[in-house]
């Protein structure tokens, strides 16, 4: 009896001292030293510095282009003498117009992270690993927004919008089938141009951070608020689940 009992602590005793050996290797496997934190973080900086600059390039430069238009065809509409152009201008401006809402409802938006990474500062290692998740997430953000920004979804809205007006002009104005197929191409076009040519490095630069910093992360759609926990009792398992 008494050499089972010894056994037993033996054998806990051993267990007790392998998870200890074990919580140790991790936690020095996860330290990060300071030289490598400040690596990363100039890394990042220089990934969201560049993307600013394509962002806000494509950004105002769309933004400036469906504002003309807008102008332009509202301008026209108003100054035709026939109902015709005048429906076509109208038309027109009011897709420009939504274009116009499109930019600024768009997840890509110039400059944000940047200027949230600049408010950065402090050197004490434990802020420094503080700024760094923060840094990771800036740029995981801008990176999800670019992906976002070319999803099914934002080609949808502009197939919903480009439709309605070929119908519109179709069968609201009364005009040809041909007529209404051509508005729509035509905005089709314009849209898929603007959807394709928004800024990508974002995403392309998370990717190589994660294949060089951190072997096996994924770009996910945001973080969940799962919470959980478990516990052992009296012979059961119980977990806990908090959304």
């Amino acid at each position: 009896m008494k050499k089972n009992k010894c056994l037993s602590n033996s054998i806990a005793l051993l267990f007790l001292i392998t998870c200890i050996f074990c919580c140790l290797q991790l936690s020095a496997q996860n330290e990060i030293s300071d030289s490598l934190v400040r690596e990363r973080m100039q890394s990042i900086q220089k990934t969201l510095g560049q993307n600013k600059v394509n962002t806000q390039r494509w950004w105002y430069g769309w933004l400036a282009g469906y504002s003309a238009a807008t102008i332009v065809q509202s301008t026209v509409g108003i100054l035709s003498d026939t109902k015709k152009n005048k429906q076509d201008m109208f038309l027109g401006a009011i897709t420009t117009s939504l274009g116009i809402i499109g930019q600024f409802t768009t997840p890509v938006v110039p400059g944000v992270a940047t200027d949230t990474f600049a408010n950065f500062s402090g050197d004490n290692p434990g802020y420094l690993l503080v700024q760094l998740k923060c840094a990771e997430d800036l740029l995981q953000k801008a990176a999800f927004a670019e992906k976002e920004a070319r999803s099914w979804k934002t080609h949808a809205v502009c197939g919903v919008v480009n439709l309605s007006s070929g119908l519109i002009t179709w069968l609201g104005f009364k005009r040809t089938v041909w007529a209404g197929v051509a508005n729509f191409a035509i905005n089709t076009v314009v849209c898929e141009v603007q959807i394709w040519s928004t800024p990508s490095r974002a995403l392309k630069d998370y990717r190589n951070y994660c294949r060089k910093y951190k072997p096996g992360e994924k770009l996910h759609a945001g973080k969940s608020d799962l919470k959980w926990s478990a516990g052992v009792s009296a012979g059961t398992i119980q977990v806990i689940l908090e959304f």
